[in-house]
């Protein structure tokens, strides 16, 4: 899936990626994105052939720019949607009741199951989820933080070896 969306995002903004810096920007707002994330940054770094070690590093600062935001303001963010629509209520209940069915893989093991949450690469998981979560579990922010950027590189380097070895042997 993610494949997918990295492959539509890429050809969205087809055209930016002839200019140098176009593909990086391509891959940092595709690593700003939920859901995408690093791991689709990654796919379509790959897919436009991009340096890896650059690509890794634009990937990393788009995937971590947010989590901060989420630790600290999601529930203050939350809260104000409840109150000013009930069209909003209904878009953040669904966000806590998804965010509350994984809640148990990072209750268990606290820190190091957030960073297990963000650092494997599977549907559902990724730093906007983990920190939701943490977030709304009232976890420590700095050590959720923290955790949250180990998963980040953790995930990097799972979808390192898938992007550029795997499905870069398949693509190319």
């Amino acid at each position: 899936m993610a494949e997918k969306l990295a492959k539509f995002v890429v050809g969205l903004f087809g055209s930016i990626t002839a200019v140098w810096w176009g593909k990086y920007l391509v891959m940092f707002i595709i690593s700003l994105m939920p859901i995408l994330e690093l791991r689709g940054g990654l796919i379509a770094a790959s897919l436009m052939d991009a340096p890896m070690v650059t690509s890794f590093i634009v990937c990393f600062i788009g995937n971590i720019i947010p989590i901060p935001f989420i630790l600290w303001f999601i529930t203050e963010i939350f809260d104000f949607m409840k109150r000013k629509s009930p069209k909003l209520a209904k878009i953040v209940d669904k966000m806590e009741k998804k965010a509350d069915k994984q809640k148990e893989q990072i209750e268990r093991l606290k820190y190091l199951g957030l960073m297990l949450f963000v650092g494997i690469p599977l549907p559902g998981t990724g730093a906007w989820t983990g920190c939701l979560i943490a977030a709304l579990l009232g976890m420590d922010k700095k050590k959720s933080c923290i955790a949250a950027i180990l998963g980040v590189i953790l995930a990097g380097i799972i979808m390192l070896i898938f992007s550029y070895g795997i499905l870069g042997g398949i693509i190319r």
